[in-house]
């Protein structure tokens, strides 16, 4: 079973830098390049506080528990609410955030969702910085913004992926959506490597992220050497994630184009509520395609599937498509199973009566 939760550092010595924020640590001063007149929000907590800078305001996982408009807890010498935080984001300024912070920092960022009546389209958004620690799930569904961490990291992260700082005794992460779809700039991958030709991430260094590639929307491609997190490919419409291991739950849910392929073993509810586009299974743990409404599920192995999916007919163009991805051969892609929307197409008889036929698209 895969765990989604694994504790792990990002802590590492810049050595170019090391007299520097030795002296920083000791004085407790902030080097920080950006506006030194105080113009950005500071909160200081005395407590770490889950769903900072969290523009679903966790309707994702709480049913909307959190109201934008509460005051968020553990504050010193501030009044914020969990909105002033997003809101300040979404005007592409800054937040300094000092002390320990919880889960799910910064999810959806710089996501205009449609949840709240936007577009469901990338929007600017400002920059983070985090003086303390960090806990699991930064930046899940992030799309733009730049979030700086001084302390440690816990796993799984989201759809970020670390750059080269450009501040010191700060590590620097960039939404991987951002990166696919307008390129590094001036940044440069901390690890793994891009292709900015070829539109190719390569994700190599180990780290279980959640939500990659989410809302992409164009023509790229991701590979992951390794496990994925929850969520891969959410509101995917185009482009391509190839995970190598395996991959935790809502893999490929939403997903309103593009392709997801998962060589491994993939939890619960792949698929769930997919619009469009393909998704790749080895294997799955069931409730595959719930709730579905359109789009195409193939499967190496027999899977658990959830109403309204249902199996369909391999055809010819299936396997090719499976033989391009996969590289496999004829007679292995026509082995797998498909499954996706029997519909209804109605059928007006002679005698005036209409029969409701179910027909394979």
């Amino acid at each position: 079973m895969l765990t989604c939760i694994l504790a792990t550092n990002l802590h590492f010595v810049d050595y170019f830098l090391a007299d520097l924020g030795f002296i920083q640590n000791f004085l407790n001063i902030r080097f920080i390049s950006y506006d030194q007149k105080g113009n950005f929000m500071e909160l200081r907590l005395k407590e770490p506080v889950d769903n900072l800078c969290d523009y679903t305001y966790g309707f994702t996982w709480q049913g909307n528990k959190i109201s934008p408009g509460s005051v968020i807890p553990s504050q010193e010498g501030t009044n914020f609410t969990y909105k002033d935080l997003v809101n300040e984001l979404r005007k592409g300024k800054d937040v300094l955030i000092t002390g320990n912070i919880g889960k799910r920092l910064a999810y959806s960022m710089g996501a205009d969702l449609a949840h709240f009546g936007g577009s469901g389209s990338p929007e600017k958004a400002g920059r983070i910085y985090v003086d303390g620690d960090v806990s699991s799930e930064m930046g899940m569904g992030m799309v733009s913004g730049v979030i700086y961490v001084k302390g440690n990291i816990e796993e799984p992260i989201g759809n970020l992926v670390e750059v080269k700082s450009d501040e010191p005794g700060y590590h620097k992460f960039r939404s991987i959506t951002g990166i696919l779809c307008k390129g590094l700039g001036k940044d440069v991958l901390a690890m793994n490597k891009f292709d900015e030709r070829e539109k190719h991430l390569l994700l190599y260094d180990g780290k279980l992220r959640g939500t990659v590639a989410a809302r992409c929307n164009c023509d790229t491609l991701v590979t992951i050497k390794g496990n994925a997190c929850n969520g891969t490919g959410l509101l995917m419409k185009k482009g391509m994630v190839h995970v190598l291991g395996d991959a935790g739950m809502n893999t490929g849910a939403h997903l309103d184009g593009g392709v997801v392929i998962v060589e491994g073993m993939t939890d619960e509810f792949a698929g769930a509520y997919m619009k469009k586009g393909t998704l790749v299974l080895n294997d799955s743990k069931g409730f595959v395609g719930a709730n579905m409404k359109d789009g195409v599920i193939f499967a190496k192995n027999k899977i658990k599937i959830a109403p309204p999916a249902g199996e369909l007919a391999m055809s010819q163009e299936d396997a090719n498509l499976l033989m391009k991805y996969l590289g496999l051969g004829h007679v292995e892609a026509m082995s797998f199973r498909k499954y996706g929307l029997k519909k209804e197409r109605l059928i007006r008889m002679r005698d005036g009566s209409v029969v409701v036929m179910k027909s394979e698209e």
